[in-house]
């Protein structure tokens, strides 16, 4: 498999995917292995966990041009998610060992009713490129934490990055028989679907998660699909300062070059504010440095797979059709790499695939509305359920809005985040189940109910 440089189109490396033996091969000594992991405690696990954090926090520069050389992430930005990811072993340091503990729920005369959290066995994680520390963390480590076997596929657009977390996890004490790292692309994902683990993970897109939950139903184990999104944020006539709140959904739409499944992917912008509002979004935007990723004054980077320029493009095209304006940008740049340009739509509406379908890129549509339940209806035409945001500063009105909406997380003043203590989860196309919090510690656990008079 050739690991192609996005922002070059250059060869970095060739790599050898993994057949249908070797995948058996990691299959069965993970299943051997997980049976002697499975009786250490969660704070023994745990004393791997923290090593590992701590070799990575020291290998963050070498990590970070890995990172960013095969997905074109600016290098700023691939530091930020490495040292951002550590709050994941902070959190599992801090309540695993509560919420993976024996649980006594009640003594009714001499019966005993109690429950034991149990590993679910030897799970598949395929992740996903975009954030590989932080949408892998949530799930190997986490795994991991809580007495499973992983065999952990990372993108084929992250290979080395995963090949690079697999070194120090090793490193750091985790067994080589309960970690195993899968090379390849689809094919090989598929092999994956047909093998016989505990629970399949996945973080990626809506079409590829509904394959991969068809494939696997007959097998009754645990499922879950961390989705895609098509985030709204609704800016408010009230906001206090009209320029901040640009500038901050700007960030939020165009960081790591749009390729977030919690990014901004369209805005409503109340009519009393909405030309204020255009300016100081344009006049952000176009400070934005597009070029090498490696450029310590990089923004934006090149697009991680070439064929979503042509998506971009198609949406670009399509609104101009049905009557939108490019405000900025609205081109694929001519030269060897994955390049667009910061793009900002306007005059959009309902009919245009920019306000529809997942952009996942440098592009943003902005549409005026003129009232909050215009916004409301707006912001509830989508197939997707991830996150939805609104800036403003009437907390009552906010909040009738954030209950309306139908999504996992709701922000006020702030987007484009996630915490590892609430959970992350998505609604209808954004996904199955939940990562992080309580709710994702226990992801990977199942429950056995003990009943016991002595």
């Amino acid at each position: 498999m050739k690991i192609i440089n996005p922002a070059t189109g250059n060869i970095i490396e060739e790599i050898s995917e993994d057949t249908i033996k070797t995948l058996a091969d990691k299959l069965n000594l993970l299943k051997t292995g997980q049976q002697s992991w499975k009786v250490k405690t969660v704070e023994e696990r745990l004393d791997k966990i923290e090593k590992f954090g701590e070799i990575i926090q020291g290998d963050v520069e070498e990590l970070a041009l890995i990172l960013s050389t095969e997905t074109g992430k600016p290098i700023q930005q691939a530091r930020n998610e490495i040292k951002g990811a550590h709050n994941r072993i902070d959190h599992l340091m801090l309540n695993a060992p509560k919420w993976l503990a024996h649980e006594k729920v009640i003594q009714e005369g001499n019966t005993l009713e109690s429950i034991e959290y149990e590993p679910l066995g030897v799970i598949a994680n395929i992740s996903a490129w975009n954030y590989p520390y932080n949408v892998g963390y949530n799930v190997f480590l986490y795994a991991l934490t809580a007495g499973n076997g992983v065999l952990y596929k990372p993108s084929e657009y992250s290979s080395l990055t995963g090949k690079a977390i697999t070194k120090r996890l090793y490193q750091a004490g985790i067994p080589e028989n309960i970690f195993q790292c899968s090379i390849g692309g689809r094919e090989v994902g598929q092999l994956i679907l047909e093998m016989d683990f505990d629970g399949y993970f996945f973080t990626g897109s809506y079409s590829t998660g509904k394959y991969i939950a068809r494939e696997v139903a007959h097998k009754l184990v645990p499922v879950q699909l961390e989705l895609g999104g098509k985030d709204p944020l609704y800016v408010m006539e009230d906001v206090p300062d009209i320029k901040k709140a640009a500038i901050n959904a700007a960030e939020g739409s165009f960081y790591n070059a749009g390729q977030s499944c919690c990014a901004i992917e369209r805005i409503y912008v109340s009519e009393k504010i909405y030309e204020s509002f255009l300016q100081y979004f344009i006049e952000e935007v176009s400070t934005y440095r597009l070029g090498d990723p490696t450029d310590e004054n990089t923004f934006i980077g090149p697009l991680t797979r070439p064929q979503q320029l042509t998506a971009l493009s198609d949406q670009v095209k399509d609104a101009q059709s049905k009557g939108a304006s490019i405000a900025l940008g609205g081109h694929p740049l001519k030269n060897s790499g994955n390049y667009f340009e910061p793009t900002i739509v306007v005059n959009t509406n309902h009919s245009m695939k920019i306000m529809k379908d997942e952009s996942f890129g440098p592009i943003i549509g902005i549409q005026k509305v003129s009232s909050d339940e215009e916004a409301i209806e707006l912001m509830l035409d989508t197939d997707y359920g991830l996150t939805s945001a609104v800036f403003g500063s009437d907390e009552e009105r906010v909040d009738i809005i954030l209950k309306a909406m139908n999504s996992g997380t709701v922000y006020w003043n702030c987007c484009d985040r996630v915490s590892p203590n609430i959970p992350w989860s998505g609604r209808k196309n954004s996904g199955l189940g939940s990562t992080l919090s309580t709710q994702g510690i226990r992801a990977f656990v199942q429950p056995k109910s003990y009943q016991m008079r002595p």
